[in-house]
């Protein structure tokens, strides 16, 4: 039988933690830094738990 192959691009932004849950980034961090303020670059630069509903899908994505 063939093996299962995680989704790549799934892989690179979402992480499981010990518990199970799956962590993401937040938006809004990558560019045009210089206008936002620096508490909202902050707060944006913390990780995430992902909502439950997507989570579903995204445990599938990652195998």
């Amino acid at each position: 039988m063939p093996k299962n192959k995680s989704h790549s691009g799934a892989s690179k932004r979402f992480r499981v933690t010990g518990s199970g849950k799956i962590m993401r980034r937040r938006a809004n961090k990558n560019h045009l830094l210089e206008h936002k303020p620096t508490k909202r670059t902050r707060r944006l630069s913390a990780d995430v738990v992902l909502a439950t509903g997507d989570a579903k899908k995204i445990k599938k994505l990652l195998g």
